[in-house]
């Protein structure tokens, strides 16, 4: 695998991140709505999504097979086939690609899930650095709040079940998110995350967003000019 970290790629990369129910995901479909209809072009890639290993993922999800390095690995193997698939090849012609979660997901999940800190992070050092990395920060409660009145049920590893932590779903949820949750906020600093406060306004965080990733393509158009 190569290793491309700082990338000189002319396309940008921007990627949101946040525990589950942070609003983030909608936040990028309207980014995504707003640079197309601005005229740029726009390539997606979502978290776990690699059809190189769907159905295995699918299977062993089915029958709890997942031990946390096995689960982590796996994701590795998904964030490498995108990367090399749908990353690199828009952001090599200049286009701009939107990433529903990147590797700081790996990050959290993973050292919540028990993982070595620096294990994990070797893990993905072939990833390309982001323009921007977002993480849409909401209070564990509000976060929590949001995906358990909208799921008529939580999945197993979801909710962190396989961890042993309670075998009350909700509960197991919760304390799986707020381990996830002190991740991200030690990663802020460590990897230069850009907060966004998501007890806002869905409007008010996408005028924040945009005006960030304005300044991108401004300096970007500038250097081309």
């Amino acid at each position: 695998m190569i290793y491309y970290g700082q990338h000189e790629f002319p396309g940008k990369l921007f990627v949101v991140e946040g525990t589950d129910g942070s609003g983030k995901s909608t936040q990028l479909a309207l980014l995504h709505q707003w640079l197309k209809a601005e005229g740029y072009p726009v390539f997606f890639s979502e978290w776990n999504s690699s059809p190189l290993v769907k159905d295995t993922t699918k299977r062993a999800k089915k029958r709890h097979l997942f031990t946390p390095t096995t689960f982590s690995l796996l994701h590795a193997t998904d964030f490498a086939d995108r990367t090399e698939r749908d990353i690199i090849p828009p952001l090599k012609a200049g286009a701009i690609v939107l990433a529903d979660r990147y590797i700081y997901t790996a990050y959290a999940r993973d050292v919540a899930r028990g993982c070595d800190r620096a294990w994990v992070r070797e893990l993905y050092r072939f990833a390309v650095k982001p323009t921007v990395a977002f993480f849409f920060r909401a209070p564990l409660d509000v976060a929590i709040d949001r995906i358990v009145s909208g799921r008529p049920e939580l999945k197993y590893y979801e909710a962190g079940l396989d961890m042993g932590w309670s075998d009350e779903p909700e509960e197991s949820f919760e304390i799986f998110q707020g381990r996830i949750l002190a991740e991200y906020d030690r990663m802020v600093s460590e990897f230069g995350l850009t907060m966004i406060d998501a007890t806002r306004s869905i409007e008010r965080q996408q005028r924040e967003v945009r005006r960030i990733i304005k300044r991108h393509l401004v300096e970007e158009a500038a250097t081309v000019a």
